[in-house]
């Protein structure tokens, strides 16, 4: 519990990607005079082979409260199981000797399905970020709508995300459209300029570069390989400057890291970076020419950078898409000629005007509301399910 007069808020943040995302939040939370903000750190966040981004949070001034070690030495399907264990174990004994006011979860990791699973049996409230949303290439999509009826609240970046997580079930009080929290930080974080960008990240930006990540496609892991080398030979076609941000901790992410590393050593114009960080992500939304690959920051946050997008597979099939997205099947030369439109100046102009899509930049002080000014009573603890209207 939180001390006198405070709330104490236990955040679950699993990688980079959540991180980014939760920065302005945590912001938030850390300067309120209500709020006590505990950080609870698990998965890649821990691993040195992925850059061990817990010193990221540390140095932001954040307090990490607890680190909850879960991944395995694979990414074998039994692997995530096996993480998924660990996590539900670690996080239950941390709840069982510090017990938080409120958890907050995002998105749709398995990560974040184990933490709010933990805190099932001690009848912890949970406060859900991004539910309502589909990727149904994706095993984290099922991950998601478990997370929607594991949680007590509900932030959502759309209203028709909001509709989809009442149809769910869920009573219409609980839901509220804050918009995305990733675009708080559109205007809010500093920008890197080019020169400090190649300095820190030992790139050359003098061409503006394509901007590349590739993730698994977990409900089809298998095709993790021909999709990596469909892709890398449309970019070979395409003789442009590429930077890869690297994959997350996902069944068969080792076959795309390791393809990537293969392909910068012999490709000239490529280059990788394990983490750019919050700062140096957006800054790099900035710098390039177009994003390529699966990852839901193109449908998300690029659509504020009015960059173009080119999303492969059907990875983020189901979730919304503004005007700078074009989709195109992992075929080497569909790739190559989606690129191709993607920067012509009529996508281009296609692409502008898409800055507000997923809201305006205002969702942490609404979700900070909701967090420290619900009343953690019965009638937010004892959910009743939501019929719809026949």
């Amino acid at each position: 519990m939180g001390g006198p007069g405070m709330r104490s808020v236990a955040v679950v943040s699993a990688g980079r990607s959540d991180y980014s995302i939760y920065l302005p939040l945590l912001r938030a939370l850390a300067g309120h005079a209500e709020a006590e903000l505990r950080v609870l750190a698990t998965g890649m966040h821990l691993e040195e082979r992925f850059g061990r981004t817990v010193d990221w949070i540390e140095r932001d001034g954040f307090p990490v409260t607890a680190r909850i070690p879960v991944l395995q030495n694979a990414d074998t399907p039994q692997a995530i199981a096996a993480a998924m264990s660990a996590g539900l174990s670690g996080f239950g004994a941390y709840f069982e000797r510090a017990r938080p006011d409120i958890v907050v979860v995002l998105g749709d990791r398995f990560e974040m399905f184990a933490a709010a699973l933990a805190a099932v049996p001690f009848n912890l409230p949970i406060l859900h970020i991004h539910g309502g949303e589909l990727s149904e290439g994706a095993m984290d999509d099922r991950f998601r709508h478990a997370l929607t009826k594991l949680s007590h609240l509900h932030a959502t970046a759309t209203e028709v995300y909001r509709q989809r997580v009442i149809q769910l079930g869920e009573e219409p009080w609980r839901v509220h459209h804050t918009g995305a929290l990733a675009l708080d930080n559109v205007h809010a974080l500093p920008r890197l300029g080019r020169a400090e960008l190649e300095k820190r990240f030992r790139l050359d930006l003098s061409e503006p570069p394509l901007l590349v990540t590739l993730h698994p496609t977990t409900n089809e892991h298998e095709l993790a390989g021909p999709q990596t080398d469909a892709l890398l030979e449309a970019l070979r076609r395409l003789d442009l400057p590429v930077v890869f941000t690297m994959p997350n901790a996902d069944t068969a992410g080792s076959v795309i890291r390791e393809r990537i590393l293969a392909f910068c050593a012999e490709w000239q114009k490529a280059r990788w970076v394990e983490n750019f960080g919050p700062e140096g992500y957006f800054s790099m939304l900035r710098q390039a020419r177009a994003m390529v690959g699966n990852s839901s920051s193109g449908l998300l946050e690029a659509p504020s950078f009015a960059l173009p997008v080119v999303n492969l597979g059907i990875r983020q099939k189901g979730r919304l898409r503004a005007g700078n997205v074009l989709d195109a099947p992992f075929e080497a030369e569909a790739i190559a000629e989606a690129v191709r439109q993607a920067l012509t100046s009529e996508f281009k102009a296609r692409a502008q005007g898409h800055e507000h899509f997923f809201g305006d930049g205002q969702a942490a002080p609404r979700i900070v509301d909701l967090l420290l000014r619900t009343p953690l009573d019965a009638r937010l603890l004892d959910k009743t399910f939501h019929d719809l209207p026949s």
